[in-house]
């Protein structure tokens, strides 16, 4: 059975859609949000991983799951839940999940509805895999050394 997480990378015209996505690595993500008081860092992780991983500790942050555990199924009031943060689609939002895949993900829904200053954090939270499978040793918010919290 294929790993239903995996996909295939984005081909040219993905890329080519992907124009409005900005995208930061973990530190430009946190120089952002101390320069921008309108910048929020949204994490779109899923409830289990703010509960169980950890959470930046940043002051304009907001959770919105968009992809919901445990069958990580996107979230069908994802929209609805970043409007009630008080969110609009002149806010620049910063996408944050474990490694920037959900995060490219929402943020590509996010422009295709209306939303203009989206930016995605391409190494994540915990950032990609290093030689023995184990991720926050070589990118991502953890490694980069960012202020977190684990509970």
């Amino acid at each position: 059975m294929p790993n239903s997480h995996w996909r295939q990378p984005p081909s040219a015209d993905d890329r080519q859609a992907e124009e409005g996505l900005r995208t930061l690595k973990a530190p430009q993500a946190f120089r952002l949000l101390q320069d921008d008081a309108q910048a929020v860092l949204v994490d779109v992780r899923s409830c289990a991983e703010w509960d169980f991983v950890g959470v930046p500790l940043v002051d304009n942050y907001v959770q919105v799951e968009w992809r919901m555990y445990p069958d990580m199924a996107v979230n069908p009031d994802f929209l609805a839940e970043v409007a009630a943060a008080g969110l609009t689609p002149q806010t620049p939002l910063v996408l944050l999940c474990r490694s920037g895949q959900r995060s490219r993900e929402a943020g590509m829904f996010l422009l295709e509805n209306g939303f203009s200053a989206v930016y995605n954090v391409v190494d994540g939270f915990e950032g990609t895999h290093n030689d023995y499978g184990h991720r926050r040793s070589v990118n991502g918010w953890v490694a980069a050394g960012l202020p977190w919290l684990q509970c």
